[in-house]
C-alpha cells in the first residue's frame, strides 16, 4: 500500500517546526525545529521587533530536511502541505517577490498610534461593526507606518502578506491569502464580506497590494519547480491549508464549533473560543477574527483573549520566591499544601505591561493579603497560579457577554496545564470540563492540509486519532470555595482598576 504523508510547518518567532503525519494512521512520524536556540528578533528602536523572512524560509528547509531523514519518507509520498504561522506580521515584497524590508512581527508596537488614530477618526461603531476590532497594532496599521515613514519602500510594494503567506509564496511562486488571514490584519470587512475598503481609504492604501483570497481548506497553490529543487519536495505537491497560530492551535485541538474553547498557558496565556454569530466586544477587550472554517454562508469567528504575563509570572515566582534550584513540579507540590484561596493571599498577574482585557490599563503585578505570622512562600506560589486562572476567567466573562456558552476547554498537556492546581482551579471557577490532548501546531497544520486536500472528509475524520490524555471535571463539592476565592480576587482587581 502506498504511503501517504501530510507535511505541516509552524512558522514561529522563536523557531520553525516541521512535522510529517501519516495520513492513514493520523500519527506524527517525525518532527524537527530550527534553530535549536531561539531565533533572533531585531529591535532597532524600543518597541520594535523585526525578523528577516529569509530566516524563516531557511529554517523551514532545515526542519524539512531533518524530518525527511528521520522518516525515510519519499518526496512524492507527501500529498499535501499546511502552514501555521505567527499572526499579525507584515511582509512586503516587490513584483519579483523579493522582500523589501525586514518583517514587522506581531510583538512590534510602533504602529499603535496609527491604529488608535484611525479608530478615533473613523469611529468606534464603524470599526467594530465592520472589522470587529480597533485597527490597533495589527497589520494594516503597520503598513500605514511603512507608508508614512518609508515611502521608498512603500512605492515598490507589489503585495503585502502575513508570514504564512510568504512561506506559501516561496514554496509555490504564488502570492495569495485567506479571509482568516485578512481578518487578523484588519483588512476584512465582515459587514460587507469583502476587503475593508473604508480602512484602506483612510490610510490611503491601494487595495491592489492585498493578495487574492482562497478558501482556507482548498488547493491554494502547488510546489514550483524552483522550490522543488531547493527543498527536495516534489513539484506539484499541493499547499492546501494555512492559518495563524491561534486559529491553528484551535484546529489542532479539534475546536471548530460555537462554544468550543482552546487554551494555551505558556509565556503568555490564550483563551480562544468559537462564536457562531458576528459579534464583538464594544470595549475591545478581546479580539475577534475569522476562524479557519468561517465562510460566507457559515459564521465561525475566533474570539481571542490574551493574558500577557502568564508563564512569565510563574517563571518570576520560581526565580525570586521559590526555594533556590527547584523546578515547576516541585513548586506545584509546595502549592498543593495550601488550601483553595491561598488563605487570603491573592496575586494580580498583570506585571508585563498594559493588558487589553483591562482596556489597556496597566495595573502592574500586586500581591495582597500577606500575614507575616502565617503566610510563607508556598502561599504566594499557589496564589500566583490562582491569579493566572482568575485572569483567564475574568476575560472569559467578556466572551460569555458576547454570547459564548463555555462548557468545554481543550488544551495541550503542556506548560501550566501540567499543574493540577491550575487545571482544577480553572475547571472549578469556570464550571467547564477540561480535556488535555497530545498535539502541536505543526501536526495540526498537517491535518488541516489533509482536510484541504480532501484526504479527510471533515475535521472529525482528521482528528479521530487525536489522543486525549486526561479529562478534568469541575469538582462541584468545592465549587463554592473556588468561586469565593475568585470573587475576592476580582474585588481586589477592580479596586486597582478604579485607582
Amino acid at each position: 500500500m502506498e504511503k501517504r504523508y501530510l507535511l505541516g510547518f509552524d512558522i514561529g518567532s522563536s523557531s520553525v517546526k516541521a512535522s510529517l503525519v501519516d495520513a492513514d494512521s493520523g500519527k506524527c512520524v517525525a518532527s524537527a525545529f530550527y534553530p535549536e536556540t531561539e531565533a533572533p528578533i531585531t529591535a532597532v528602536k524600543a518597541g520594535w521587533a523585526e525578523q528577516d523572512p529569509q530566516m524563516w524560509w531557511d529554517n523551514a528547509k532545515l526542519s524539512l530536511k531533518k524530518i525527511m531523514q528521520m522518516s525515510a519518507a519519499k518526496a512524492d509520498e507527501i500529498k499535501a502541505i499546511g502552514i501555521s504561522y505567527q499572526m499579525h506580521g507584515l511582509v512586503c515584497v516587490d513584483k519579483n517577490h523579493n522582500v523589501l524590508r525586514p518583517a514587522i512581527i506581531w510583538c512590534d508596537s510602533r504602529a499603535v498610534p496609527y491604529g488608535d488614530k484611525a479608530f478615533n477618526a473613523l469611529g468606534a461603531e464603524t470599526c467594530l461593526t465592520h472589522i470587529l476590532n480597533s485597527p490597533g497594532n495589527f497589520t494594516a496599521a503597520k503598513l500605514a507606518w511603512v507608508k508614512e515613514n518609508e515611502p521608498s519602500v512603500y512605492d515598490n510594494i507589489y503585495k503585502v502578506m502575513l508570514p504564512g503567506d510568504y512561506i506559501a509564496m516561496r514554496l509555490s511562486g504564488v502570492a495569495n491569502t485567506t479571509i482568516s488571514g485578512l481578518s487578523e490584519g484588519m483588512f476584512w470587512d465582515f459587514k460587507e464580506c469583502k476587503p475593508a475598503q473604508f480602512l484602506l481609504d483612510y490610510y490611503g492604501i491601494d487595495n491592489s497590494l492585498l493578495c487574492d483570497t482562497v478558501p482556507t481548506f482548498s488547493i491554494h497553490s502547488k510546489v514550483s519547480r524552483l522550490a522543488a529543487a531547493e527543498t527536495g519536495l516534489a513539484e506539484g505537491t499541493p499547499i492546501t491549508y494555512r492559518a495563524g497560530d491561534q486559529p491553528n492551535n484551535a484546529l489542532s485541538l479539534n475546536v471548530f464549533n460555537p462554544g468550543e474553547i482552546a487554551s494555551t498557558a505558556g509565556t503568555s496565556g490564550v483563551v480562544y473560543g468559537v462564536l457562531g454569530d458576528v459579534n464583538y466586544d464594544p470595549k475591545s477587550r478581546v479580539n475577534t477574527f475569522a476562524h479557519v472554517n468561517h465562510t460566507d454562508t457559515q459564521t465561525r469567528l475566533g474570539v481571542l483573549l490574551c493574558i500577557n504575563g502568564t508563564g512569565m509570572l510563574n517563571a518570576w515566582i520560581r526565580r525570586n520566591i521559590a526555594p533556590s534550584g527547584i523546578g515547576y513540579a516541585e513548586m506545584n507540590q509546595l502549592a498543593e499544601k495550601i488550601s483553595i484561596g491561598s488563605e487570603g493571599v491573592s496575586v494580580i498577574p498583570f506585571g508585563n505591561g498594559a493588558e487589553r482585557v483591562l482596556e489597556n490599563k496597566e495595573t502592574g503585578c500586586a500581591i495582597r493579603g500577606i500575614n507575616f505570622n502565617k503566610h510563607g512562600r508556598e502561599h504566594i506560589i499557589r496564589a500566583a497560579q490562582e491569579g493566572i486562572v482568575f485572569s483567564f476567567c475574568y476575560g472569559m466573562e467578556v466572551m460569555q457577554q458576547m454570547g459564548m456558552n463555555i462548557k468545554k476547554i481543550h488544551a495541550g498537556k503542556a506548560n501550566m496545564f501540567l499543574s493540577d492546581i491550575f487545571r482544577n482551579t480553572l475547571a472549578g471557577v469556570s464550571g467547564a470540563t477540561i480535556e488535555l490532548y497530545d498535539t502541536d501546531g505543526s501536526v495540526g497544520a498537517a491535518k488541516g492540509a489533509g482536510i484541504g486536500a480532501g484526504i479527510y472528509k471533515d475535521n472529525n475524520e482528521a482528528f479521530a486519532t487525536l489522543e486525549k490524555l486526561s479529562v478534568i471535571e469541575p469538582d462541584e463539592s468545592r465549587r463554592a470555595e473556588y468561586l469565593r476565592a475568585y470573587a475576592e480576587w476580582k474585588e481586589h482587581l477592580e479596586m486597582l482598576i478604579c485607582k
